[in-house]
């Protein structure tokens, strides 16, 4: 398992880092708290990914 960081996932993803925390704070995409620092697992990455194709399909 891989964690990503806000930045990352931005990149990752092609967005900004504002759109991710909006995804964040929102709870689109999950992510877990470590320190002070918020990391985005794969897992929770696929897991938004796929609430998108899905969203697609309907």
């Amino acid at each position: 398992m891989e964690a990503y960081t806000v930045e990352e996932v931005a990149k990752i993803l092609h967005i900004g880092r504002d759109k991710v925390y909006y995804l964040l704070r929102t709870r689109q995409l999950r992510s877990i708290k470590i320190g002070k620092s918020r990391r985005i697992t794969s897992e929770h990455l696929a897991a938004f990914i796929a609430t998108l194709e899905d969203n697609d399909a309907a």
